[in-house]
């Protein structure tokens, strides 16, 4: 089992088509795609019975968190999974996760006792098992991803989003992709993730094109979608 720390600021914007390609014109010279190019994103959500971390961060606070099982498409039950702690203080996340095989980490929310509870993510992993009781899997969240990253600053990412899709049933990670999606007909959500903060260059060229930030989260939206209180995300 390997461990995971990450901190850094995130901001979200929604971009239609014609709007994602203007960007990359204006700042393509000064990005390059990540090494895994396009990727698949699973993630299972987990939440308590009635829903509390969800709920509590459709509320906007200045402090959330959200508990997630993540691969990088279908693991079976032998590849490499990541269970996830995601802090958000304001605009700066706090990621804490542990890497185990899909078949340890089902094994681990059948029965929470049995998380490794050794080091600072462990023991913070098993704390939030302990503090919201009942957490297990609520939803299936999966989309389409394409990073680069600065050529000036490898710390500066840049991702693009779509095909977000949710389901509540078949909430496992080697069940193919499918579900409710998350966005209108050709959106993509776009995200700047950075250690500091953003370049000007960036700054001045979402501000020119009216790229302007949007606070809402894929769990979060696909819950109201789920309750029947929001339509699908347009840009």
């Amino acid at each position: 089992m390997s461990t995971d720390v990450f901190e850094r600021h995130e901001v979200k914007y929604l971009v239609d088509g014609p709007t994602r390609t203007r960007l990359m014109h204006r700042i393509g010279d000064r990005i390059t795609p990540d090494e895994h190019g396009r990727s698949s994103i699973l993630n299972l959500y987990l939440d308590t019975p009635d829903h509390r971390l969800v709920r509590r961060s459709l509320e906007k606070p200045a402090y959330k968190e959200k508990v997630r099982l993540r691969s990088y498409g279908m693991p079976g039950p032998d590849g490499m999974v990541f269970l996830e702690l995601k802090k958000k203080y304001r605009q700066v996340v706090y990621k804490r996760r542990v890497e185990l095989t899909n078949a340890a980490a089902r094994t681990a929310l059948a029965h929470p006792s049995l998380l490794v509870r050794e080091g600072q993510i462990g023991r913070e992993l098993a704390y939030a098992f302990d503090f919201y009781q009942g957490l297990s899997p609520v939803m299936y969240l999966s989309y389409d991803r394409e990073a680069f990253y600065s050529t000036d600053d490898r710390d500066l990412r840049i991702t693009f989003d779509d095909d977000v899709r949710w389901r509540t049933h078949d909430l496992d990670l080697d069940v193919a992709p499918s579900g409710e999606e998350v966005l209108a007909r050709g959106g993509s959500i776009l995200e700047v993730k950075a250690a500091g903060s953003m370049p000007l260059w960036l700054a001045d060229t979402l501000n020119e094109l009216a790229v302007f930030p949007t606070g809402f989260s894929k769990y979060g939206r696909a819950y109201q979608m789920m309750n029947g209180t929001k339509e699908a995300l347009s840009a």
